[in-house]
């Protein structure tokens, strides 16, 4: 086996981790020693390929960011919040009055945002941590994501982040626009009643259970709805129904499609 193992820059996270190198034919011929998924390829005239993406897609509330938050630690790699990006946009907005009906003005706030995520996961603004948690913040970002120079803006820093360093990303539309290249893209399904259920019990509240569920319904049609970008299966993409799963079998799907 023609492979070495070196210390290389893989995140925007200031984080240095071993990495495999290999030729092309050697990785293809791979022993139970040798690790399933290298963050990085060499073929044979050592011409480097694109780092390690996997691109997750799925309407609000499916669990994406908890799949890829636990997948990025089993591959080592970075984990990119899609979703907190937009919530980020969408509290600038709100923090500087602007209308976030307003595609241009929500645009140029977008534009001016310095996004990136922390060692943690941590999304971080200007190099400061931001809490965009919570359901109102997010109908927010519903809004605002509708608009094509919000979207020009975060889809071309998604892109920086993920070219450069590999990650497992997640959001709407990563597998369809952001990453269609990724190697594999997986489709992240739940009924409406269940993902209401889940979302009521994170947030402490199993009475409004039903409310939630009339929320999920509404913001499923306007992603699915909307003229740019709107929410489908990329395709290719491993579709994956998880009304049934836990996490971890989620994840474990989602490794053997590796």
């Amino acid at each position: 086996m023609c492979a070495v193992t070196v210390c290389v820059w893989v995140s925007p996270f200031i984080t240095i981790r071993p990495m495999w190198i290999v030729c092309l034919s050697c990785w293809l011929r791979r022993g139970p020693q040798f690790p399933r998924n290298p963050l990085l390829l060499m073929t044979a005239d050592s011409s480097p390929s694109m780092p390690l993406i996997v691109a997750i897609d799925g309407p609000a509330a499916s669990g994406k960011s908890s799949v890829a938050e636990l997948l990025a630690q089993h591959l080592g790699v970075p984990f990119l919040n899609s979703g907190a990006m937009y919530r980020a946009v969408a509290l600038a907005c709100q923090r500087a009055s602007v209308d976030l009906d307003d595609p241009l003005a929500a645009g140029e706030v977008a534009a001016g945002l310095e996004l990136d995520f922390d060692s943690s996961g941590a999304l971080l603004v200007g190099g400061e941590i931001w809490d965009v948690g919570g359901e109102e913040v997010g109908e927010l970002a519903s809004r605002v994501a509708q608009h094509g120079p919000v979207r020009h803006a975060m889809v071309a820093r998604q892109r920086i982040l993920g070219r450069h360093h590999g990650c497992v990303a997640e959001g709407r539309d990563i597998g369809t626009v952001v990453f269609p290249e990724a190697p594999l893209k997986v489709f992240l399904m739940a009924s409406p009643g269940v993902r209401a259920m889940r979302r009521a019990e994170q947030e402490g509240h199993p009475e409004r259970a039903s409310e939630y569920e009339q929320e999920l319904r509404e913001r499923d049609r306007r992603d699915r709805e909307r003229s740019i970008a709107p929410l489908r299966p990329a395709a290719g993409a491993l579709e994956l129904n998880s009304d049934d799963l836990t996490l971890e079998q989620v994840v474990a799907s989602i490794l053997g499609a590796l």
